[in-house]
């Protein structure tokens, strides 16, 4: 079915007349009739009884003529939002995020950017890591968060920060005593908060895989994200290793550093060769806040 089929079928039920039809629709009166039978074929029903005589409507006519009128407007209107879309003034820019942690990083620099560029509409993706690259890779978005370990192998990648290995406890944690930590002691600890595979870089899940491996399943609390990880270990119910950040991000928590493991880079990532009239500003803001 196809908008020529509905338009030529509405004309024919307005002037019940095929050439009137096809006087109306600037074709010919063969074309008319081609487009109706091959409607009539898809849909399995007679739309009109024709004689040489006269057109009239068939009472399965009838009903899909209330179908075809809303089938048309939804066409024409899907093509005007269209149409105002592309012509719209508003800078889009897309932003992909891994947890809501991310987001609210964003918030002082999304405020400076709203001062900066008064027509920008930034798009928020909030989807997990695998997702995010093709996205990145799709044009979706213009620009996502992520670990040098983790960045789109065919992305440029612009570091933001150096992110220490971490454990993270309650204020009251045993291991809240220590100024850092070795994976040996860590495995030691009681309850462990983990992260699922695809939510943390490789040396995090390295480094977790060493605390769970022969650890008691109730003794571990299998997370859905950071979110999750941290609200466990400010509550005091488990410590878990995490990459540092600044304490407005993971607040009410001991932060020990971890020995034995380099730092790592946490930036953005982005199409090479993206000329996008936000992407630089976006990126010398967020290297200055977060």
């Amino acid at each position: 079915m196809n908008t020529t089929q509905l338009e030529c079928f509405l004309a024919v039920v307005n002037f019940l007349n095929y050439s009137r039809a096809a006087e109306h629709l600037h074709i010919t009166q063969p074309a008319v009739s081609h487009q109706i039978n091959a409607l009539e074929d898809e849909l399995g029903a007679k739309l009109f009884y024709r004689t040489s005589k006269r057109v009239r409507l068939t009472q399965e006519g009838h009903l899909f003529s209330q179908y075809a009128r809303e089938i048309l407007s939804l066409s024409h209107l899907s093509k005007e939002r269209l149409q105002e879309s592309r012509q719209a003034s508003v800078i889009r820019f897309g932003i992909g995020c891994h947890d809501n942690l991310e987001l609210e990083a964003l918030i002082p620099v999304l405020r400076q950017l709203r001062e900066a560029f008064p027509l920008l509409l930034p798009v928020l993706r909030l989807v997990p890591f695998a997702s995010l690259g093709n996205l990145l890779e799709d044009g979706d978005i213009q620009v996502m968060f992520t670990y040098q370990e983790t960045a789109p192998r065919r992305a440029a990648y612009r570091e933001l920060a150096q992110r220490p290995v971490v454990c993270i406890c309650g204020e009251s944690h045993p291991f809240a005593a220590y100024e850092s930590l070795t994976v040996q002691q860590l495995q030691t600890g009681d309850c462990f908060a983990a992260y699922p595979p695809h939510s943390a870089p490789p040396t995090l899940l390295e480094i977790q895989g060493q605390i769970l491996t022969g650890r008691s399943p109730d003794k571990i609390c299998f997370c859905d994200g950071l979110e999750t990880v941290h609200t466990l270990a400010a509550a005091g119910y488990a410590y878990a290793v995490v990459a540092g950040m600044p304490a407005r991000f993971l607040p009410g928590v001991r932060t020990i550093p971890i020995t034995g493991y380099p730092d790592l880079s946490y930036g953005a990532a982005y199409r090479p060769g993206e000329d996008h009239p936000v992407l630089h500003s976006f990126l010398e803001r967020m290297a200055a806040d977060i």
